[in-house]
């Protein structure tokens, strides 16, 4: 049996739970959430690098939908936008019910997997979306949210962004009560965005496995998005896992400065770099035929993966594609269809199929039901917290 036909099989067996999706986003940019108008249950490879059929064919089943909103919107705007995003996913499962279904717990993916459907949890990407209230963070966690990425591109006014300058040396006192409410509701840390000294101090506060969602390595690509050795190493102890992304500029050092001179092209075209609406993927392919970027492949991410284990552990160790967040995807990873390139490339460098479960499939489900069970234990010593980011 060829390398490709095994990972097919294994992710019939073990299929992928991606950390990271950004097709609610997609779906407000491109239609207005109206889903009369982008029809996931079809082919949809002209516009998005997600649907169901790809979903499908890629082997996966579970993904956390992002329900990010851009550092744009602040205060209550990015708290109802936040809400609109949480809203589109539960209407997708209910539209969709014989392909997705809503998963709040570990027990729920296995349910799934069980019925043949894809699990669809929610990973909230940016503290501000929270507007400074851990009222707003426990609304969101009865929503269905189960992770929240501490950061996005900007700090918040409780923690340092990995792009952003740093004003807080991390986490403030009110940032590590943020961490403390998210292990007591269950909710994952998601420390993808931060910076390393964020991803140190979250950490040291946690009572409960953190994640890291679509961050790579920094030793094999030198991007501040991605996670030091150190932080790599200190995960055995705290029980998280690190999932791999594919975005290019973070997995291929020569992709970093390609990148920067592509946003700065959009930005002169009056675009956000990040616009992936069929007018802004069109400036960027213009860019891409004038100046021919360097590609990452499956390869460049098979070496984040072979480091991450190394310095972390296979137990500690997943995949964070950030489809529909990137306009520029890995050569073989160009969609949620190509997760079997990515499984047949660990093949065919020694990765044993116990392994590669363990990295499709098993970690995800355990860090999220290791984060149940010490959420439980903590509801009993101490209740919802009231403390308040200080004004000024």
């Amino acid at each position: 049996m060829d390398l490709l036909a095994r990972a097919r099989d294994l992710l019939a067996a073990h299929p992928v739970v991606d950390g990271h999706n950004d097709l609610p986003w997609a779906l407000r940019k491109q239609v207005s959430y109206d889903l009369d108008r982008l029809d996931i249950s079809a082919d949809q490879s002209d516009r998005l690098h997600t649907d169901i059929p790809r979903l499908r064919a890629g082997g996966v089943g579970g993904q956390f939908w992002s329900v990010y909103v851009s550092v744009e919107l602040a205060g209550a705007d990015a708290v109802t936008a936040t809400l609109e995003q949480i809203d589109v996913v539960h209407r997708m499962t209910e539209r969709y019910p014989d392909d997705l279904m809503l998963a709040l717990t570990a027990d729920d993916l296995e349910e799934a997997r069980g019925r043949g459907r894809i699990a669809s949890l929610m990973g909230a990407e940016g503290g501000h979306s929270i507007d400074c209230s851990l009222a707003v963070l426990r609304a969101f966690h009865a929503l269905g949210v189960r992770y929240m990425t501490l950061t996005h591109n900007d700090n918040t006014p409780w923690a340092d962004s990995a792009t952003d300058e740093p004003a807080a040396g991390g986490l403030t006192a009110f940032g590590e009560e943020v961490v403390r409410e998210m292990n007591r509701l269950g909710m994952l840390v998601d420390l993808s965005h931060v910076s390393a000294d964020t991803m140190r101090a979250a950490l040291r506060v946690a009572e409960a496995p953190v994640l890291f969602s679509h961050s790579s390595a920094r030793a094999v690509c030198d991007h501040v998005r991605n996670i030091p050795d150190d932080v790599l190493a200190r995960l055995p102890v705290n029980g998280g896992v690190a999932m791999a992304t594919f975005v290019p500029k973070f997995i291929l050092p020569a992709a970093i400065e390609w990148t920067a001179a592509a946003d700065d092209n959009m930005r002169a075209h009056g675009l956000h770099p990040l616009d992936t609406t069929p007018r802004g993927m069109a400036v960027q392919r213009a860019y891409e035929a004038a100046h021919p970027r360097p590609a990452a492949t499956a390869a460049t991410v098979a070496d984040h993966l072979d480091h991450m284990r190394e310095v972390a552990g296979v137990d500690h160790i997943g995949i964070g594609g950030d489809f529909d967040g990137t306009a520029f995807t890995p050569d073989g990873l160009s969609d949620v269809a190509g997760y079997p390139n990515l499984v047949a490339e660990l093949l065919r460098r020694g990765w044993s199929d116990a392994d590669l479960a363990k990295l499709t499939w098993h970690n995800a489900v355990r860090v999220l039901r290791d984060a149940e069970s010490a959420a439980a234990a903590l509801r009993v010593k101490r209740g919802p917290s009231t403390m308040a980011q200080p004004v000024g």
